[in-house]
């Protein structure tokens, strides 16, 4: 079974009405990203920053997966499928797709301030100052701020390496570490770009481009890919 490895951005969300954190001008919802988005702004306003992220999740309950979601999900009838996403939301898994890496953590489940392996579920969307962990520390959005590491970044790399068919949706391959991601898989491997916006990047084997949303371009690579080793 053909290995799909697929690297999803804020574009595939913003599809199903989900805004994208960042708007054109750098600002995230009237904020300066140092203010609700790195370590120094939790510092500074804890409140601010929660209350930031819980607007986020109220939003993320009233929106759907879209085709393009969905059409990954039914790519797992025919072949391995593994989902790399910056994205925080959960709209993969509300798709179907068994198979989530978040490289830029997760909007619905916090962590502890004082113990980063202690990390839960969220039963609702608000997460407020004084709700501690089973150690006693405040809790915090579960999500990688400017300035810290990205943890799940080596599995995604394992990942790129072992694809046979790479797919990248919804991303202008501009935000790193994730970007960089494409350059961990082999010249060999197909690629497909699927975004109406086709971000530059350097000529490499195999590529190929689709000009289009997710919620049309990933059907049409999904039966390129059918016809090509299913059919």
């Amino acid at each position: 079974m053909k290995k799909i490895v697929v690297l999803t951005g804020a574009g595939i969300s913003a599809e199903s009405g989900l805004k994208t954190f960042r708007d054109s001008d750098g600002l995230w919802e009237g904020h300066d990203v140092t203010q609700v988005a790195s370590p120094q702004g939790w510092e500074e306003d804890q409140e601010l920053v929660l209350d930031f992220y819980n607007q986020r999740r109220k939003q993320a309950l009233n929106v759907k997966p879209n085709a393009g979601h969905l059409e990954l999900a039914k790519l797992e009838n025919e072949f391995e499928v593994s989902i790399v996403t910056q994205n925080v939301d959960n709209l993969h898994e509300q798709a179907g797709s068994s198979k989530v890496l978040h490289l830029h953590g997760e909007l619905f489940k916090s962590r502890s301030t004082g113990d980063e392996s202690l990390i839960y579920d969220m039963k609702n969307w608000e997460l407020n100052t004084g709700d501690l962990c089973e150690k006693g520390y405040q809790l915090r959005p579960h999500i990688v701020w400017f300035g810290e590491d990205v943890p799940m970044m080596e599995t995604a790399i394992q990942e790129a390496l072992a694809a046979d068919v790479f797919i990248v949706v919804g991303t202008s391959l501009a935000v790193y570490p994730a970007a960089g991601l494409i350059n961990f898989v082999s010249a060999m491997v197909p690629k497909y770009i699927i975004d109406p916006s086709i971000p530059e990047i350097a000529e490499m084997g195999l590529l190929h481009l689709i000009q289009e949303p997710a919620t049309t371009g990933v059907k049409k690579v999904a039966e390129m890919l059918r016809e090509k080793y299913i059919k």
